[in-house]
């Protein structure tokens, strides 16, 4: 049976932020967590051979690109029991997956090795089966490489001075060696191509942003979460242009000292509270209207949709089962200065997930 995540929330007190400003041990002796909060750059210093329950361990770098016609994922999984290296290619506005290219893997528990942050300069090249990939990362830019077949893929993206992230880490009640830690990066203008043989999709930083979902995780059996995300371009009064962006994910483990809830502005983070929508959307109301209210706020968003990238892989024992939601944002977001943003016709995506991996 699957776990299913209960809206709405009834607000009782504002939640707990426990931010962390300096590098910190994140597991003890015997796998045990030793930090629970968030950061604006990865501070926790994370020992892969540290977990103890090995075959929980989960450990990607995840990347999705997209404007509103287009929306390409580039990424590398490993699960322990196995991982893969992939790239995706979905048409917006038709609803049509254009390519999927994916190269697994058997036995990953050290058979792929990505880095212990995702934040700092690093290096990941692998040759999986058919496959081949790269991801670089620099101070100021990062640039994701593939090649399977016919398809091959090349993106740069920018990465501003200073840029700030969310990295959260998140226990579970009852197991004291468990957590969730991801670190999400938005804000990244990005321009590259996307080939299938003759055809080649191209994406402009006009108008694409990339964010980085980079996760390494040690999680019970059945999970369920929110993750809604998107980064535009905005202009002020005296015509100049800003970069903004949110990063909402909840319903993963204990929130109790932090949420995976966070705005940008310029590259810097604007921590606010808790996050929920309104109305629950299984099993029929995904292409409805989503309004997203924070505790305090600060962050009134409502999304409409116009694609369901639905997908569910079900291998018996393990269901990767996802609605990805498409759409236009309007609403209003206030900054940690009181300053409030007026976001019309933005787009950005939202998805509903319920995994037994």
């Amino acid at each position: 049976m699957e776990r299913t995540y209960k809206s709405f929330r009834e607000w009782a007190s504002p939640s707990k932020q426990t931010e962390y400003t300096e590098p910190t041990t994140l597991l003890g002796k015997g796998g045990s967590l030793l930090a629970k909060g968030w950061a604006r750059h990865n501070v926790f210093n994370y020992d892969r051979n540290a977990v103890r329950k090995v075959m929980r361990r989960k450990e990607w770098d995840f990347y999705q690109i997209c404007n509103r016609n287009y929306m390409a994922q580039i990424s590398c999984a490993n699960i322990s029991l196995g991982g893969y290296v992939s790239a995706v290619l979905v048409d917006l506005q038709s609803g049509k997956s254009v390519c999927n290219k994916m190269s697994p893997f058997l036995g990953g528990k050290d058979k792929i090795v990505l880095p212990p942050k995702g934040d700092v300069p690093n290096n990941v090249k692998y040759k999986i089966g058919s496959a081949e990939f790269e991801f670089d990362t620099k101070e100021d830019s990062r640039t994701l490489w593939f090649k399977m077949g016919d398809v091959e893929c090349s993106f740069q993206m920018d990465i501003m001075p200073g840029l700030e992230n969310i990295t959260t880490v998140l226990p579970f009640k009852n197991f004291p060696d468990r957590y969730f830690m991801t670190t999400k990066q938005n804000s990244m203008p990005c321009a590259g191509t996307f080939k299938m043989g003759a055809e080649t999709v191209e994406f402009s930083k006009d108008d694409t942003f990339a964010v980085l979902d980079w996760g390494r995780v040690n999680t019970p059996y059945s999970l369920v979460w929110y993750w809604g995300n998107g980064s535009t371009y905005l202009t002020d009064a005296d015509g100049n242009k800003h970069i903004f962006g949110f990063e909402i994910t909840w319903g993963i483990g204990d929130e109790s000292n932090a949420t995976e809830t966070c705005m940008f502005y310029d590259g810097k983070a604007h921590k606010f509270g808790a996050v929920d929508v309104e109305t629950f959307p299984k099993p029929d109301k995904y292409m409805e209207p989503w309004h997203f209210v924070s505790e305090d706020g600060r962050f009134d968003m409502t999304m409409e949709p116009f694609f369901d990238h639905h997908s569910d892989l079900n291998i018996g024992v393990m269901r990767m089962h996802s609605h990805q939601v498409h759409g236009i944002w309007h609403g209003t977001c206030t900054l940690d200065d009181g300053m409030k943003l007026e976001i019309n016709d933005m787009y950005a995506f939202c998805e509903y997930v319920e995994n037994r991996w």
